[in-house]
């Protein structure tokens, strides 16, 4: 396997990059691509348990894997996060050669406000401000799919993460308005990327119904969504095994470590 960190946006900072995890080629074998997109509350990057952990699984599942480090800590307002997201998925579609995967393919999957980050790739790829001047053709940054993950999804619902929302916009004080245009289930259409989400019914760190509203959004468009709640763990569970569980027992629940292989199964099936 061939760990490197890529500088796919020279102009974005230090703080700004993909970690990529690249598996030995096999004759005959194309992987698909996923970039990870860990979670953090638009305030920090939580890539030792939403990272390189999620990069390992499915690098075992039949992808590469590339681990986006973006903007936090209110140093950029939306949409500087999208636009970073955006060119990575370009990057590694336009780089499918080299990095061994088919251009066809290529997913996403994030945890909580990465999850909003995924989920705003697959809604809101097609406005101006996610492409515009950054290079590459129209639709190279759309993903062929995205996988959420306890997603942070509304700014507008009274059960919105408040918080997340404030950090992305990068204040304090903010308008319906603006938390109109960055919550996902006012930007799902029929471009929309398909969606596979993951939740559990009482995370009190994002309350369930952000996955519920969005998978409402999508049944509104005519989209087919995969949904999967499950009764009992709180935010943060990761992959659901002793891997990520840090010694929590809630967070390592056999039911729940599931999802990787339902998510799989899900893309394959696309």
């Amino acid at each position: 396997m061939i760990f490197k960190t890529i500088r796919f946006m020279p102009d974005a900072g230090e703080d700004v990059r993909l970690d990529a995890y690249l598996a030995d080629p096999v004759s005959g074998f194309t992987r698909k691509a996923m970039l990870v997109i860990p979670g953090g509350g638009y305030g920090a990057v939580c890539s030792e348990r939403e990272g390189e952990p999620i990069a390992h699984a499915f690098l075992a599942r039949g992808y590469n894997a590339f681990v986006l480090h973006y903007t936090v800590g209110r140093k950029k307002p939306y949409p500087a996060q999208l636009r970073e997201a955006s060119l990575a998925v370009a990057h590694i579609r336009e780089n499918a050669v080299e990095y061994g995967i088919d251009p066809n393919k290529v997913f996403a999957v994030g945890f909580s406000a990465g999850g909003h980050l995924a989920g705003s790739l697959g809604t809101m790829w097609h406005r101006e401000e996610a492409w515009k001047d950054l290079g590459f053709p129209f639709g190279a940054n759309r993903p062929d799919g995205v996988m959420l993950v306890y997603p942070v999804v509304s700014g507008v619902e009274p059960y919105g993460d408040c918080g997340t929302i404030r950090n992305l916009l990068c204040s304090d004080v903010t308008t319906l308005e603006e938390r109109r245009v960055v919550s996902l289930e006012c930007a799902a259409d029929e471009r929309s990327s398909p969606l596979f989400l993951v939740h559990t019914s009482n995370d009190q760190g994002v309350d369930v119904r952000n996955s519920l509203v969005l998978a409402s959004a999508y049944r509104e468009h005519g989209l087919e969504f995969e949904m999967h709640i499950y009764p009992d763990a709180p935010h943060g569970v990761a992959l659901g095994n002793d891997i990520t569980a840090c010694g929590n027992s809630k967070w390592n629940n056999p039911r729940i470590a599931r999802w990787v292989d339902d998510a799989a199964a899900w893309a394959e099936s696309l």
